[in-house]
């Protein structure tokens, strides 16, 4: 009796599915044609972003190989309009670098300032830190400061690059106590790098021994001494 039970759940079974393969049997081929279709798609754009990324990366580095700095400029303003955002930002990032190496220091510090409000991720930090760098010479402690407030936060992996300008800053000024404090707070700063740090270490030696009032002189040019006579020729 069990057999004739199976035998007649499976018929029951094999008519169901015959119903329903006749309701949505053509939705299910058009489904699958679809699915494979979009795999095959999205292999084929896969393969035509990893191409356009090698080129852009060959045209980037191309560029970086250009020694004429308003030459290499240019071939980074169009490598920004053509890219993919990631690397037009970092092609901005190395055309600002290109000005400024150029001579063309207060647009190179303006295109700073715009990539920096335009990107927060580390292309905009980077951005933002070039540019303080760029008018620490000029610009006051209050200006350099506020342009440096967004990196100068705690849990911020940039806030000992900011600080180290903020440091220099105020030995530009003349307030040698403060940079001295900052320098020396600096060094022994476990956080950062260890390039910053043996820089704020050797600041702070510089400034504890008189560096910031002392910068010694340069030697004289030594008196040129005059020739010996030549010697008597011996008497015969």
């Amino acid at each position: 009796m069990s057999d004739i039970f199976r035998e007649v759940e499976e018929d029951v079974r094999r008519e169901r599915f015959e119903k329903l393969w006749k309701a949505y049997g053509n939705y299910a081929i058009v489904a699958l044609v679809l699915l494979f279709a979009g795999i095959a798609g999205w292999q084929v754009w896969e393969r035509h972003e990893a191409q356009e990324r090698a080129k852009v990366s060959d045209q980037f580095l191309a560029a970086q190989r250009i020694s004429n700095p308003q030459a290499a400029a240019s071939a980074f303003v169009d490598l920004s309009r053509t890219a993919p955002s990631g690397y037009a930002s970092v092609a901005r990032l190395a055309e600002a670098g290109a000005m400024f190496a150029s001579g063309q220091q207060n647009n190179a510090i303006a295109l700073y300032k715009d990539i920096a409000a335009n990107d927060s991720g580390p292309v905009g930090s980077v951005a933002r830190l070039r540019a303080a760098w760029a008018l620490a010479e000029t610009a006051s402690r209050s200006d350099l400061a506020e342009l440096l407030k967004p990196l100068d936060q705690p849990g911020n992996a940039w806030r000992e690059n900011a600080q180290e300008v903020m440091a220099y800053a105020d030995y530009r000024a003349m307030d040698s106590k403060s940079a001295l404090t900052k320098y020396t707070a600096l060094s022994l700063n476990s956080e950062a790098p260890d390039a910053l740090r043996a820089r704020a270490k050797a600041m702070a030696a510089f400034l504890k021994n008189g560096g910031a009032t002392s910068y010694g002189s340069v030697p004289a040019d030594p008196v040129p001494v005059p020739p010996a006579p030549a010697p008597a020729a011996p008497a015969k």
